[in-house]
């Protein structure tokens, strides 16, 4: 067993999970927070933790804290430097930032932990819900290699695929590309599945052919039934695709790039988002698509 405390700041879907894994492996998870605090309050009685009430009580309580936080406001929120904040009584501790945020903000909350004597990494997140209480995350992290080697016990137990990217910034451009890509898929299946429909194809055989064709996709394998069956279930939301869609897009148009793919899936799952199903999973896009639905 480590000795190191571990606290969780953002108990969600994801950070719950993971604090329920490590308690799992033996660690020592001794304190949580988040902004609904009936979710921290429940957790906290479920894994023998305490539920903080503010920021500085989280730090206080840990050597090593996850975030795992919904944007870049909510992360510049928790290391404000005014107020309540986890870089009260932060010297010496380390911060892994999981939350999907823009490059730029990471460089930005390890400048302000700099500034108090914490380090931070990293520890961006490609997997979902199931694998965050398995411990088979992929994760990429960025920051200081030295950093990287002191969390990598811990890391190693919430993760079957561990990277280290490089720098500060660069693990939050590579996850950015992946969900650029992902959910450029997302869309080309919906449409796809969608036109097939319209089509009068039976959606079992054209899911079959996909699957042995140029057509196949992981997201084929993930999505392709539920966008068929309306299975919506939520893993990974439609608002957190349009999100990240955006942090990608404006990734491209910041290196003076024409990316059209990225910006049409944006629109798309903006456009699920005005729709008010933006709560629904990514699969959801193919509401947009089929013929009938909510399009």
């Amino acid at each position: 067993m480590s000795s190191e405390r571990i606290a969780f700041v953002g108990v969600g879907r994801m950070g719950a999970n993971m604090a329920r894994r490590l308690k799992d492996c033996g660690y020592a998870v001794t304190a949580v927070h988040d902004v609904h605090a009936p979710s921290a309050d429940a957790l906290a009685a479920e894994i023998g933790a305490k539920s903080a009430r503010t920021l500085a009580e989280v730090t206080a309580a840990a050597d090593v804290i996850f975030t795992v936080v919904t944007d870049d406001a909510a992360q510049l929120g928790v290391f404000a430097e005014k107020g309540d904040s986890l870089l009260l009584g932060a010297a010496g501790k380390i911060f892994v930032n999981c939350a999907t945020l823009t490059p730029a903000t990471h460089v930005e909350v390890e400048r302000r932990a700099q500034s108090v004597g914490a380090v931070t990494l990293e520890g961006c997140m490609a997997s979902s819900i199931p694998q965050a209480r398995a411990g088979t995350l992929y994760l990429m992290c960025g920051g200081d290699a030295a950093t990287f080697a002191r969390v990598k016990p811990i890391l190693e137990k919430l993760s079957s695929a561990l990277r280290h990217i490089g720098g500060t910034g660069q693990a939050a451009q590579v996850k950015a590309l992946v969900n650029m890509v992902m959910n450029i898929n997302t869309c080309a299946l919906a449409e796809g599945l969608g036109l097939g429909a319209a089509l009068g194809l039976n959606l079992d055989m054209l899911r079959e052919v996909f699957l042995q064709t140029g057509a196949n996709s992981q997201v084929l394998k993930t999505d392709g039934e539920d966008m068929q069956n309306r299975a919506h279930d939520c893993y990974f939301s439609g608002a957190h695709a349009a999100k990240d869609s955006t942090i990608a897009w404006v990734l491209g148009a910041q290196a003076g790039l024409n990316l059209p793919l990225a910006g049409a899936t944006k629109q798309q799952f903006d456009r699920m988002v005005a729709l008010n199903l933006g709560h629904l999973d990514k699969s959801g896009v193919a509401e947009l698509t089929f013929k009938g639905r909510h399009a």
